[in-house]
């Protein structure tokens, strides 16, 4: 028997992952795909007038089971993948690209969706059942409903292709990044490296069977710390230069032919739905609206954020100098003397913090946030199946003791997970029939392993990713929607990290950091000393940080308001869009073009910039707080009545505002990052 096509007799309905093998995944998706087509075979034959219900409500509901698979396949593709589901993902491309669009260009189900859009005026429909509506017939136009059947053909060989495109692209980054080895043999190539990160790099060459030597790798755990404190300019220029060229060494695992196809691709898309560009088509449904306010907002910052970056980079100059350096500080030294700079500006240096932000203590810190705020509880359980061994469920709970979902937590890095942070869901909330169906949420994490007798200890970045990730858990798990397609974070792409951005907030905040960063050892809680440094010092390099986030987000929109259909020499394009803003040399995009996952393999091309749009509402947001009380229960309760309980069932600025009260305020964003010249 397939269990993924049986119920789940599980706790919670989650999946049994034990019982789930690579086998059963192709006979599960054929089996739902199957499913689904009866579904809309249903709604299509019914004699019935189309009306909301039989035909809106009917087809958001179809393909549950379909969903159920794919989210399972999805998610353990992305987090515990294996040859042989990297193989099954490829020979399913072609399959669940034809089903999409077979629905999607599907000329009866259309016209009873479209006859329902006509009417509904006349069918006294919800607020939400409006918006489910709305973008129901959005997306059919969006998917080639009005095209004509030559069109439609163009369209389906175009989405298939981009399909296969995106996940060979994402299969060449996993492999690049765990492909690289850099090996010391020499005990004196440790110089200036803590002995934390000494000995995480020899139990990493132990378990990769190098033992006596010490191995980093491009897993940002093993990366960055090696940046920050190694004495050795080659080393550094070396691991950095291989962080950077990923999927750019012009062999079988280079990106960058992948993605002068996929840019020809989704303009050549763009102008058979009748846009000018990529972008164009993109942004029509986000708060953006359109590229030039996207761009109007990245110039807003960009030239204080170069300026104050260019002064940064001056004051490393000096330093060099002033050491005797014979050399121009380049962008794999930035790491290095921004640390020396940051413990000789401020006294502060990053491995004195570490030992406060042990792992499980700022666990408990973000559920204590969350807990004082909504008054929601963490209950750990050990009955729950789990993924993977490093994987930990947790039932989460309302004040009152009711169950309001399952939260997994999977915090350390391997071989089989994609690198990076994300907070993802096996299950959305809705109600089918009248009962809730409950979030099963998943927070997934690249953070460095215990080492020796040391437990895993953060850096405050760190600790801060942990808190953004647990605000997108919690918009899934607060959701109170009717409907799945609009549920939870079913949200603009530049509307939905306001829930996740809001909580670092928090997690930086002094009064917070008391309460749960503790040093591992002594308990004892972090000194007002460290945090007075941290808050003196949180503007510190705040240049670097703006500069080469906004340079990824210049580079996003650059590729993607792309008007004609032509071959991209990728490494050409990207040097031109960094000479246009005038970016310096010391500094690269925080994602060059080969290793963009965001915008190349996930949800977020032309929409990168959505981090510093909802930064705008979140730095805005919680300033209601800092005016009144920070765990102001009242306040909370708000946020998740109008935000966080919403989903997309209202127009984002709508729902900021029935929280806020106002517009946001740009001048809230620029005094966080010290951009306010």
């Amino acid at each position: 028997m397939n269990p993924l096509l049986n119920k789940f007799d599980t706790p919670f309905g989650v999946p049994p992952f034990k019982l789930i093998k690579a086998e059963h995944f192709m006979p599960a998706y054929l089996e739902a795909m199957a499913l689904q087509n009866e579904e809309i075979d249903a709604i299509v034959q019914n004699s019935d007038a189309p009306d909301f219900d039989n035909t809106i409500a009917a087809l958001d509901y179809s393909g549950n089971l379909l969903k159920q698979v794919s989210s399972i396949f999805s998610n353990i593709r992305s987090a515990n993948t294996n040859d042989e589901l990297q193989v099954i993902a490829k020979d399913l491309v072609p399959l669940t690209s034809a089903h999409r669009s077979n629905i999607s260009m599907n000329p009866e189900l259309f016209g009873r969706i479209k006859s329902v859009y006509e009417q509904e005026e006349s069918l006294n429909l919800t607020a939400e059942q409006s918006k489910l509506l709305e973008k129901t017939y959005k997306n059919f136009i969006k998917g080639g409903a009005n095209l004509n059947e030559e069109e439609k053909n163009k369209l389906r060989e175009i989405d298939e292709k981009l399909s296969m495109l995106s996940l060979q692209y994402g299969e060449n980054l996993l492999t690049e990044t765990n492909s690289f080895q850099l090996i010391i043999e020499d005990e004196a190539d440790l110089g200036g490296l803590p002995e934390a990160v000494i000995s995480g790099a020899a139990e990493a060459a132990e378990e990769a069977e190098l033992g006596g030597l010490w191995l980093f790798t491009l897993h940002k755990p093993s990366w960055i710390p090696f940046l920050q404190y190694s004495e050795k300019r080659h080393l550094r220029e070396e691991l950095y230069k291989a962080m950077y060229n990923r999927a750019n060494n012009g062999n079988e695992f280079d990106n960058k032919e992948i993605i002068s196809n996929m840019i020809k691709l989704r303009t050549e898309r763009s102008h058979l739905m009748g846009y000018e560009s990529h972008a164009a088509y993109m942004l029509e449904d986000r708060m953006a609206k359109k590229p030039e306010n996207v761009y109007n907002l990245l110039m807003q910052l960009w030239e204080p954020a170069l300026t104050i970056a260019t002064k940064e980079a001056e004051m490393m100059q000096e330093m060099i100098d002033k050491e005797g350096g014979n050399f121009k500080l380049a962008s794999w030294d930035w790491w290095y003397y921004t640390e020396k700079i940051r413990k000789e500006k401020y006294d502060l240096d990053e491995e004195e913090i570490r030992p406060y932000f042990n792992l499980e203590a700022v666990t408990n810190g973000v559920f204590s946030v969350v807990e004082n705020l909504y008054g929601v509880t963490f209950d750990k359980r050990e009955d729950i199946p789990a993924y993977h061994e490093d994987a930990t469920a947790y039932e989460v709970l309302e004040s009152d003791g009711t169950h309001l979902g399952v939260l997994y937590l999977d915090y350390h890095p391997r071989a089989s997970k994609r690198a990076g942070a994300w907070s993802t869901s096996y299950r959305k909330q809705c109600y089918i029939d009248g009962e809730k169906v409950h979030t099963i949420g998943s927070i997934v994490c690249n953070f460095s392993k215990p080492t020796g007798d040391k437990p895993a200890l953060l850096s405050f970045d760190e600790a801060l990713t942990l808190f953004h990730e647990m605000g997108h858990a919690i918009h899934g798990l607060f959701s109170e929607c009717n409907y799945p397609g609009i549920s939870g974070t079913s949200v603009p792409r530049d509307f939905v990290e306001l829930p996740s951005q809001i909580m670092e907030n928090w997690g930086a905040h002094p009064d917070v950091l008391k309460t749960y960063a503790k040093h591992y050892e002594t308990g004892e809680a972090i000194p007002d000393e460290l945090i007075e440094k941290l808050s003196a010092s949180s503007k510190f390099n705040m240049g670097f940080i703006s500069t080469e986030y906004l340079a990824a987000s210049f580079l996003d929109m650059d590729f993607h308001v792309t008007t004609e259909v032509k071959n991209i020499d990728v490494d050409a394009f990207e040097k031109t869009a960094m000479k246009k803003i005038g970016l310096i040399e010391e500094i690269i995009p925080r994602y060059r073009p080969t290793y963009f996952n965001h915008i190349f393999a996930s949800g977020y091309s032309a929409g990168y910039y959505s981090y510093i749009w909802a930064e705008v509402l979140d730095k805005d947001a919680f300033e209601a707080f800092k005016e009144t009380e920070l765990f102001n229960q009242e306040l909370a309760s708000s946020f998740r009545e109008n935000i966080l309980s919403k989903g997309g069932t209202i127009d984002p600025m709508e729902m900021y505002l029935n929280f806020r009260g106002q517009k946001p305020d740009v001048n809230a964003l620029l005094e966080g990052r010290g951009l306010n010249l």
